[in-house]
C-alpha cells in the first residue's frame, strides 16, 4: 500500500435518532460525516477499473441505511457502528472518521461537535 493513497469521502449528511436527551432521539437531528479509506489505488488508476478500488457508493448507500435505522445515545456509539459497517464492507483497511452533531442542543453554543476515530492503523 502507498501511504498516499486513500478514498475520502466528506460531508455526508446523515439524519439519526441519536442524543443523550430524549427528544434527539424522538426528533432525530442532522450530522455530517468524513469518512477516510486508504488502500493501494494504484491497480485501479492503471486499468481505469473499479474492481481494483473501493466502491465509495456502498458505503454511502449503506451508511444512510445505518442512520435511518439507529437508536442510541452517544455520537461515540453511532461512531463505532458507522466503522463496523466499513468493516463489513471493505474488510480490516486502516479508516478514519470524523462524525458531528451539526446544531449540539446547548444553549448559547452555535458551534460543532464531533468525534474522531480511527482503527487499523489509519494515519
Amino acid at each position: 500500500m502507498t501511504a498516499n493513497d486513500a478514498i475520502h469521502v466528506r460531508g455526508l449528511r446523515l439524519w439519526a435518532h441519536v442524543g443523550v436527551l430524549e427528544q434527539e432521539r424522538r426528533d432525530g437531528q442532522w450530522f455530517s460525516l468524513d469518512i477516510s479509506l486508504w488502500t493501494d489505488l494504484s491497480s485501479a488508476a492503471a486499468a481505469d477499473d473499479l474492481a481494483g478500488s473501493m466502491d465509495y457508493s456502498l458505503a454511502i448507500r449503506s451508511l444512510q441505511a445505518l442512520a435511518r435505522e439507529i437508536r442510541c445515545l452517544t455520537i461515540e456509539h453511532f461512531s463505532d457502528r458507522v466503522l463496523d459497517r466499513l468493516e463489513q464492507l471493505y474488510g480490516a483497511v486502516p479508516m478514519r472518521l470524523t462524525l458531528s452533531k451539526c446544531a449540539a442542543p446547548v444553549p448559547g453554543f452555535d458551534g460543532v461537535v464531533a468525534v474522531e476515530r480511527a482503527r487499523h492503523g489509519a494515519p
